[in-house]
């Protein structure tokens, strides 16, 4: 299970990809319970549909180990 603290690191990091600023600011994020963050995270995965090699490596880190 992910703590806060990550699922906003990665949130983060995932909302800043391809961007110059986040579209939202990730502190507001800070409010929500954790299993709304697990959902907004795996959102942001699943809209990023074509990728290129280079991108597809730097998103397996987010990817849960089953």
């Amino acid at each position: 299970m992910n703590t806060k603290e990550t699922l906003l690191q990665e949130i983060e990091s995932l909302m800043a990809y391809g961007k110059q600023e986040p579209t939202i600011n990730p502190s507001l994020l800070a409010y929500l319970e954790i299993k709304d963050l697990e959902h907004i995270k795996q959102r942001l995965l699943e809209k990023v549909n074509k990728l290129n090699t280079e991108d597809k490596e730097w998103l397996k880190q987010f990817k849960k180990e089953n």
